[in-house]
């Protein structure tokens, strides 16, 4: 038995040993427009922000820098989380605040907290990452660094100097300055959380985007969290795997391998990857179908077990949504789910990632007035002609607020309506003068409110109704009218 102990206590030791400090994994995260890409941009010393549609990032991204310290020289890996603006991806930034290390909460000195500020600040909280505030755009001239401070206590962000502890830097992506603080800050506060991983262990992560590559196939995203990724190893994830017969870093060139903090690439799915799903690697096939399998069943599970009955509406919007990756996917999902109105709600009949093909317009055939929805994606050539011969109506953008504003559109023309009577006037029938081709001629006075030509008519006998009419011709006098008052 004492042998066994001491057997243990080695193992755990080793185990120790082998680990080192992780590279941190940094979300930037912020209000639409407050410069988080363009940040990036500078430290990569790229220019992505010159070819997002509508100049707003509408992906999240993952990078990886080596950034080498003026202070004591040394060279550390960051590996940055890019992560769009616009209040439709929420879930993609409560992601990214789990898989980071370090959040970076992003304000422009321009505009202050705004409020995707404060729903990622409450996001950072509930998930206790780490996190400094980054005032950015501090060489406008509209620019206010105190005011942006004060703005930031009034919602309760309390930074050092202004009342609280919260590492704050200020810094302009245009001239640099500050650039260099920003990231010896965020060595600083890697160091200080002292976050170990075992490079010897098989990698393993979390998936953040997955997407279907016309050639390659399904390739999922991930940062690995411990370990390292090897070619020739098997990936599992929740319900799908894959043979890593090749590896991609961040920029997709093809690599032998990756260890923890990295940006991963894996190809070569046989379903699409969740994102938000943890992902392990193996070295056999079996093992790897058995880890995707347990996943797969403990989220069935949980979705049955958390399962609600919707509220039921009278008339159903029928679509069909395909987009470039997962991420997009569910963040136009959830959008949708925000459209419902009280007699018409989206209901989606099917959504995948990838182009619009001719099963796409078979299912919306299969469901009378369904339209198909793409978002950054292209229409083959059968089903657009497809659906040129069956009428079926393809939309596609490259800006999300754009089909959700045409989605309310369609709702708004669709939505049931509800005939409200309103009483305008009554009058009591004196005298039939003859019936001619379907039309009545009747004459009578007008005993309240006003008769109008074009209006309905109900004719009522002692409280029952034996008829209804439309008012063609109004005459009073024997001359052309189109309202006759009371007492005529």
């Amino acid at each position: 038995m004492a042998k066994m102990v001491q057997i243990n206590k080695s193992s755990k030791m080793e185990q120790e040993i082998n680990k080192d400090n992780r590279p941190p994994v940094v979300a930037i995260l912020g209000h639409i427009d407050h410069g988080k890409s363009t940040l990036l941009d500078y430290i990569r010393k790229t220019k992505v922000t010159m070819t997002e549609a509508g100049g707003i990032t509408q992906h999240i991204s993952a990078y990886e820098i080596n950034h080498t310290s003026k202070k004591d020289g040394q060279s550390r890996q960051i590996t940055f989380l890019d992560t769009p603006g616009h209040e439709a991806f929420g879930s993609i930034r409560t992601l990214c605040t789990k898989v980071a290390d370090i959040a970076a909460l992003i304000v422009s000195a321009e505009d202050g907290v705004k409020p995707q500020t404060l729903e990622v600040y409450k996001q950072i909280k509930e998930s206790a990452v780490p996190y400094l505030v980054v005032i950015t755009k501090i060489d406008k001239p509209s620019a206010d660094i105190l005011r942006t401070k004060q703005s930031l206590a009034e919602n309760g962000i309390y930074v050092e100097g202004y009342g609280g502890d919260t590492p704050v830097v200020e810094l302009s992506s245009v001239t640099g300055q500050g650039v260099d603080e920003f990231l010896d800050m965020i060595s600083l506060i890697s160091e200080l959380e002292g976050v170990m991983a075992d490079r010897e262990q098989n990698g393993s992560g979390v998936i953040i985007e997955s997407r279907r590559d016309a050639k390659r196939g399904i390739t999922a995203v991930g940062i690995i969290k411990n370990g390292t990724v090897y070619s020739g190893l098997f990936a599992g994830t929740t319900g799908t795997i894959a043979p890593i017969r090749f590896l991609l870093d961040y920029e997709g060139k093809m690599v032998d391998k990756l260890s923890f903090s990295s940006p991963v690439q894996i190809v070569g799915w046989d379903k699409m990857p969740a994102i938000g799903d943890i992902f392990q690697t193996f070295l056999k096939k079996e093992e790897a179908l058995s880890f995707a399998n347990a996943l797969k069943e403990q989220k069935e599970n949980k979705i049955n077990s958390s399962a609600t009955i919707g509220e039921e509406v009278t008339s159903y919007l029928h679509l069909v949504i395909k987009t470039d990756t997962a991420g997009s996917l569910e963040a136009i999902t959830n959008e949708l789910g925000k459209l419902s109105r009280e007699r018409i709600a989206p209901k989606i009949i099917l959504s995948s990632v990838g182009n619009i093909n001719e099963n796409d317009i078979k299912s919306a055939l299969s469901t009378s007035g369904a339209t198909v929805l793409g978002f950054n994606i292209k229409v083959d050539a059968q089903a657009a002609a497809l659906a040129e011969r069956t009428g079926v109506t393809i939309l596609t953008f490259n800006i999300i607020y754009e089909l959700t504003d045409k989605v309310k559109e369609l709702l708004t023309e669709k939505e049931p309506r509800i005939e409200v009577e309103e009483v305008i006037g009554s009058a009591k029938i004196l005298k039939l003068f003859g019936i001619t081709k379907g039309k009545q001629v009747i004459g009578g006075r007008v005993l309240s409110g006003q008769i109008k030509r074009g209006t309905s008519v109900k004719i009522v006998r002692r409280e029952t109704e034996i008829g209804k009419g439309t008012v063609k011709e109004l005459q009073q006098s024997k001359i052309a009218t189109d309202t006759a008052g009371e007492g005529t």
